[in-house]
């Protein structure tokens, strides 16, 4: 993470080098570099703003803004499907409308980061209010680690996520960065929303915190999935699954993340996964570890895996879809409408 540098990005036409020539020759070179048309060396323009990290509100949790920067309260492990320790934070920041649309965005922290803590900065957009949001997709602190949208959006909402057991994680500032890549591949609208048939596990774990900050409730409904690309905001449904079990359908928000998992984003292209790429569109690296030894039979974590689980279902929603012990379902993640097409060989995994 770099610390502390908060230069903001500007565009520059810069002349190429050369080597110095005598009087005469440049005399003779002077018409033709007159006649010569100039180079379009004109670099996409970048949008730059900086966050405002002062207002907590109801859909942060985990977070306060004291002494000039954003600190965790200490008071939330992120203790939910993923079973991760440690004092956790999220904050949602208000959306921020760019002056011309941009599909590419990096953002810089400000910030004292003692070792075992980390700073995640994700981005997703949205071409006015309309318009659905696109995943989140994670931020890195130049133009080469850059979050790439699939689509040129005119409104950025920024996520941070704090993970600090220490209480000596400082973020002071955020500046940010949007313009247009123009090698990025487009997404296309899809007929539907795509559907994969995966094993589903009862997530329980009442009173714990989910990754959106959500405490777990007796009979709750919400489901958890081994990605933070589609992980919705504390309340929000804004991602949400309809799963259908062996006795009913249940539409359920995407609240927590896991299991198994943290960077398996299995509903999307093999071509744009966050990981995994290896395995077709529809199969969960968990199953494929389960069922075929992928990765040698073990997670991202380097865990043994149990049991092929794709989803974890909230106890509300894992009853009422008619399940009594864990099982497959039919998972529709209903936010795909707009997305990549899928590849050939892209297929889903079944039992």
């Amino acid at each position: 993470m770099r610390a502390s540098r908060m230069t903001p990005h500007r565009t520059t036409n810069r002349l190429p080098r050369t080597t110095t020539l005598p009087a005469v020759a440049l005399l003779c070179l002077a018409p033709a570099l007159t006649a010569a048309p100039p180079a379009d060396t004109a670099a996409e323009p970048v949008h730059t703003w900086t966050a405002d990290l002062t207002v907590v509100d109801a859909d942060d949790t985990g977070v306060r803004h004291t002494d000039g920067a954003l600190r965790t309260t200490g008071a939330e492990p992120l203790d939910g499907s993923a079973r991760a320790g440690g004092g956790h934070g999220v904050q949602v920041l208000a959306p921020h409308a760019l002056d011309r649309p941009a599909d590419r965005v990096w953002a810089e922290p400000a910030a004292d980061v003692p070792g075992g803590a980390a700073i995640t900065v994700e981005v997703r957009g949205r071409d006015g209010g309309a318009d659905p949001w696109t995943e989140w997709r994670e931020a890195g602190d130049d133009e080469t680690t850059a979050a790439l949208l699939p689509r040129a959006v005119t409104e950025v909402e920024v996520r941070l996520t704090l993970t600090d057991a220490t209480g000596r994680l400082a973020v002071r500032g955020l500046e940010l960065s949007a313009d247009t890549d123009p090698d990025a591949p487009r997404e296309t609208a899809a007929a539907a929303a795509y559907t994969a048939r995966v094993f589903a596990t009862r997530e329980g774990l009442v009173g714990h915190t989910t990754a959106n900050g959500h405490v777990i409730r007796p009979d709750d409904h919400f489901v958890a999935l081994p990605s933070r690309r589609g992980l919705s905001r504390k309340g929000g449904r804004e991602y949400s699954v309809r799963v259908c079990g062996p006795v009913r359908c249940e539409t359920a928000p995407v609240w927590d993340v896991g299991p198994w998992n943290i960077r398996d984003d299995y509903w999307n292209p093999s071509s744009v996964r966050e990981t995994f790429r290896d395995l077709p569109r529809g199969r969960p690296q968990a199953q494929a570890a389960y069922q075929d030894g992928h990765n040698g039979g073990r997670d991202g974590f380097g865990r043994r895996v149990l049991n092929p689980a794709g989803i974890d279902l909230a106890d509300g929603t894992f009853h009422n879809v008619g399940l009594r012990d864990n099982g497959w379902v039919t998972v529709t993640f209903l936010w795909t409408t707009r997305s990549a097409p899928a590849s050939a060989g892209d297929t889903a995994g079944d039992g």
